[in-house]
């Protein structure tokens, strides 16, 4: 019930005190605000100047490393330096590796030309102990000091003849220190400039090659007391078998001693520049002469220079190595004699290019006046570009701060004098724009001050008007709450009703899918029960063949055995005949020429026998592995086949159960349809009833609401006043700290 509001008496209640002070409160402020208001507006109220934090001086070179300045003076000092080096090391490179090329081409030159005149020293000694060998005199006495037949003194005589004729070949040739006939059968005894123990000399490495030589001479290494043990100065040899002219027979082996002095003047004049050197080494890239080295310390030790012994470099060429010590040399080398003897000519890098050195120097220097010239291009730069930012910066600082009176002046036609022009309109243009708000915010004081008062006079009045509406609406708010309650539990059960019909369709659809999936589950196992018995069968026809293999590579061994014994037999029938081809002398070179190509043709057979014996073996190995996995593998298979029929049995079971969970699931859904419709009829009563009760809450409350809203409109009015007034004192702080009036830069 609706109850009816009185009038309020003439007494006054602790509210209208309340409502009383508060107005005069505000009627107080609002005088001193008029007050404010009118001094302001007739300039009674001056602009406090604005306190800047330090001098441009202050800021001047705050962060230098950022500046426009320090990133012009690193440019240009950079690029200068960088192009300038960059021509230099380039100009330096490019110098040295045209000395370095031209120094290799004259050192091979000079090596070739050094190689021929040496091999053409090396072929003279060749041929000299080839003229020994064909001396037709010195053939004829062999021949006597062999023959058993003759007197004692007979062959002393021819011994003595032989020994004048060697010295006469050695004493015609300065550059050999000694020769020597050392006898090939035991008994004998050497011939020449010393005697010589022959036991000691069949030990050493040149004698063993100068015997496997056959008549072929054989260059020795040198050393300080020579092939023979008994030279007092460094030597290097030259070796070859002596055979009889008439009957091929080897008799003696030639030894000549060849002085290494001789030879070290010959290539002492070549020069390849300072600190160069040449050597001679042999065909291990041991030294033979190293005229470098002091009291020959190194001969026959290896060069200090690994020379390439394979390749198309082997036999000569020019080549930039690392010494034994690590340094760079330019190594010429050329081989001159049969031997595969090289001349090495060595000349260190660092010599060649130590000319090349002045440009590098000349570089150094250019870069440290480009250095200099920069620094001189970068301070015209700075002063002409970077000193006005800066003091454009100072001057922005200062606006920053509140100072609107700054201005710059520079006698300038280009960009920055621009810059400078612009900033003055700038700062012009900003301080009209803060003397017109400040005229603008004393009209919103004054403004704010009459909105304030009439919005406290509206407040009260809707404050009162409020408070009867609410009496009002309370009685038809309490029956529209009971009715809305009603009509909410019908609804909540109502759908829950519908979620549980849903959720049963739901189950239903699902139950069915389970079905069909478990019934195509079962297909697939009898399909798979299928297949597993065919892989089961073809692994045992798999085993049975495997087994078959097995017994066919065993009768391969056997007959690889009869023909390893075939071959065996030829090898014996091909010695046979070349024994009877040997008997026959020389009316059997053909048969015997046939005997060894059998021979050939049977250690062929036997080779490639072994070979498939050998393949055979990892047949058969592999083909025991390949059993035995499948044996392993068989009874798997069978439990596969086991596993698999266990799993068919039980989708069967499974599509039995849910066959009957269907039947269930659809008796269920009968009897909530039942109940949904039984449902649909309460709802429909409990509506009705919330309708009616609504419609009456709603025309009580519409009425309050409008009175607690012109309520609640007084009210922000009230708010919105006070805070434009707020707004507009400190919009007045807020421009007082900003001045017209200061210094200008003009510099």
């Amino acid at each position: 019930m609706l109850k009816k509001v009185k009038k309020p008496k003439a007494g006054k209640s602790e509210g209208q005190q309340q409502e009383s002070l508060q107005t005069q409160q505000m009627q107080e402020t609002q005088q001193a605000q008029e007050k404010k208001a009118s001094k302001f507006a007739k300039g009674k109220v001056s602009i406090p100047k604005p306190k800047l934090n330090g001098s441009w001086k202050e800021a001047k070179w705050a962060n230098p490393q950022r500046s426009v300045g320090a990133k012009l003076f690193l440019f240009i000092l950079t690029s200068i330096l960088a192009c300038v080096l960059v021509v230099g090391i380039l100009a330096y490179n490019t110098s040295k590796g045209i000395i370095r090329n031209n120094a290799m081409d004259s050192n091979f030159q000079t090596i070739e030309q050094a190689a021929g005149k040496l091999n053409l020293m090396f072929d003279n000694f060749d041929a000299q102990t080839l003229q020994v060998m064909v001396d037709g005199d010195i053939q004829e006495e062999l021949s006597k000091l062999r023959d058993a037949q003759l007197e004692q003194f007979e062959r002393f005589e021819a011994s003595t003849r032989i020994q004048k004729m060697l010295e006469e070949y050695v004493l015609s040739n300065s550059s050999l220190k000694g020769g020597y006939l050392i006898p090939l059968e035991d008994g004998g005894f050497s011939l020449g400039s010393s005697t010589l123990d022959r036991k000691e000399l069949e030990a050493t490495e040149w004698y063993k090659r100068a015997v496997e030589a056959n008549g072929q001479s054989i260059w020795i290494q040198s050393s300080v007391k020579g092939p023979s043990g008994k030279s007092n100065e460094p030597v290097l040899g030259i070796a070859r078998v002596l055979k009889n002219n008439t009957t091929s027979e080897p008799m003696f082996v030639l030894l000549f001693e060849i002085k290494l002095s001789v030879i070290e003047k010959t290539i002492g004049d070549i020069s390849l520049g300072d600190g160069s050197s040449v050597s001679l080494v042999d065909a291990e890239n041991r030294y033979v002469l190293n005229p470098s080295a002091a009291d020959n310390a190194t001969l026959g030790k290896p060069s200090d220079v690994e020379i390439p012994t394979e390749g198309d470099m082997a036999e000569k060429g020019s080549l930039e190595l690392d010494d034994s010590e690590g340094n760079s040399v330019l190594a010429a080398y050329s081989t001159f004699n049969n031997a595969g003897w090289k001349i090495v000519g060595k000349t260190p890098v660092e010599q060649l290019v130590k000319d090349a050195q002045q440009i590098y120097v000349l570089t150094l220097i250019v870069t440290i006046i480009a250095a200099l010239v920069a620094v001189a291009i970068s301070y015209v730069l700075i002063r002409t570009f970077a000193h006005p930012l800066v003091k454009l910066r100072n001057l922005m600082n200062e606006g920053e701060r509140g100072n609107l009176s700054v201005r710059l002046y520079l006698n300038r036609k280009d960009e920055i004098g621009q810059l400078t022009d612009s900033f003055n309109r700038m700062m012009a243009e900003i301080t009209s724009l803060v003397e017109k708000t400040n005229l603008s915010a004393n009209d919103v004081l004054a403004t704010a001050s009459e909105l304030t008062e009439a919005s406290r006079k509206t407040a009260v009045s809707a404050k009162e008007i409020a408070v009867a509406t609410e009496e009002i609406a309370g009685g038809a708010t309490s029956l529209a709450m009971e009715a809305e309650r009603g009509s909410d539990l019908t609804g909540t059960i109502n759908e829950q009703m519908k979620s549980v019909l849903s959720s049963n369709h739901s189950m239903e659809q699902s139950a069915a899918a389970v079905e069909q999936a478990s019934e195509q589950g079962s297909n697939y196992m009898n399909v798979l029960i299928e297949k597993t018995g065919v892989t089961e069968e073809m692994t045992r026809n798999m085993v049975s063949k495997v087994d078959k293999l097995k017994d066919s590579t065993s009768s391969i061994r056997k007959i690889l055995d009869v023909l390893n014994n075939l071959t065996k037999q030829t090898n014996i029938l091909s010695l046979n005949a070349t024994i009877e081809a040997a008997r026959a002398g020389a009316a059997g070179k053909g048969f015997m020429v046939v005997a060894d190509e059998i021979r050939k043709l049977a250690d062929q057979s036997r080779h490639s026998i072994d070979i498939v014996g050998q393949i055979t073996e990892t047949i058969q190995r592999e083909i025991d592995e390949t059993v035995q996995v499948l044996s392993e593998a068989y009874p798997i298979f069978q439990e596969q086949v086991s596993s698999v029929k266990e799993s068919n049995q039980i989708f069967l079971a499974v599509q039995g159960h849910m066959n009957r969970f269907g039947e269930s699931l659809t008796s269920v859904t009968a009897a909530i349809g039942k109940l949904d419709e039984s449902q649909a009829v309460l709802s429909d009563a409990m509506s009705s009833v919330s309708a009616v009760a609504q419609q009456s809450s709603a025309t009580s409350e519409e009425v309050a609401s409008l009175s607690n809203e012109q309520l609640s409109i007084s009210e922000s009015l009230v708010k919105l006043s006070g805070k434009l007034e707020d707004v507009s004192n400190k919009l007045q702080d807020s421009l007082s700290r900003f001045t017209t009036t200061g210094s200008n830069d003009n510099k």
